[in-house]
C-alpha cells in the first residue's frame, strides 16, 4: 500500500517537474499565451512558480535579477519533497 502511494506521489511530482521544464522551453519561444495547451501548462504550474516568484521578490536578493529563479528552486523543492516522502513512507 505504501508502495503504490509513493509510487503515485511520484509520478504526480514527475508531472509537475516536466511541466515546469515544458514552460520554461516554451518561454524561450515565440507561442501565444492564448494556446490551450499553453493556457493548461500555466494553469499546472503558476500554483507552484508564483508563490516563489514573490517570495524571491521580496528579498533583498531580486532587485538586479534578470533571470527567474523560480523554476529552479521549484525543482529544489520537488526533489526534497520527494526525498522526504522516501524516507517516510
Amino acid at each position: 500500500m505504501a508502495l503504490k502511494l509513493y509510487n503515485a506521489i511520484d509520478i504526480v511530482l514527475a508531472v509537475i517537474e516536466y511541466a515546469i521544464l515544458a514552460r520554461v522551453i516554451i518561454s524561450w519561444l515565440p507561442i501565444p499565451k492564448e494556446n490551450r495547451i499553453i493556457r493548461l501548462l500555466y494553469q499546472i504550474t503558476d500554483p507552484i512558480l508564483v508563490p516563489i516568484r514573490r517570495i524571491i521578490e521580496k528579498s533583498a536578493f531580486s532587485k538586479n535579477m534578470m533571470f527567474d529563479f523560480s523554476p529552479v528552486i521549484a525543482f529544489i523543492l520537488i526533489g526534497i519533497i520527494r526525498n522526504l516522502l522516501f524516507r517516510f513512507i
